[in-house]
């Protein structure tokens, strides 16, 4: 039985700056992090579980709140992005991490030269904005602005 989501996996072209994001940034902490070298036996595992066979990567997991995020960069094959995506394409379309200040946040990352595609936004039960990380992902930053409301992260049992 699925009992939540534990983590979504994206990849960058710079790792080093994806932290500087998402650690430097959003506040996120590493909790671990591998890697392998094409050509190793790690490289021929990695590959037949993943499809991708001699590839060298590396790969940190990160964590904040009730949230897990694993960040990839490949150098072989070499990582590139193939499109411009918009919200409104198939696929996955944005990372919405939980605020306890959307406002705070908004300013903070602004002043970082975070570009926003609005000020944050009263929308129903919560605050909201959207961002892009330094590899063109897009970024939520929601704030559950009404405590009754259905949306607040609670603890589930089970």
């Amino acid at each position: 039985m699925i009992r939540g989501i534990h983590h979504p996996g994206i990849t960058t072209g710079d790792l080093d700056r994806s932290l500087a994001f998402y650690c430097g940034l959003l506040g996120f902490r590493q909790v671990s992090g591998f890697g392998w070298e094409a050509g190793t036996e790690m490289s021929a595992f990695a590959g037949r579980i993943i499809g991708i066979p001699e590839s060298t990567a590396r790969s940190v997991l990160l964590h904040a709140g009730n949230a897990f995020l694993e960040v990839f960069e490949y150098q072989t094959p070499v990582s590139t992005r193939s499109d411009d995506r918009s919200l409104s394409q198939q696929g996955f379309a944005h990372l919405c991490f939980d605020s306890d200040d959307v406002i705070a946040d908004h300013a903070r990352l602004s002043a970082a030269g975070v570009t926003f595609n609005t000020p944050p936004t009263d929308v129903g039960p919560m605050r909201l904005c959207f961002c892009r990380d330094p590899d063109g992902n897009f970024v939520e930053l929601q704030q559950i602005t009404d405590p009754a409301s259905d949306m607040v992260l609670r603890s589930v049992p089970g």
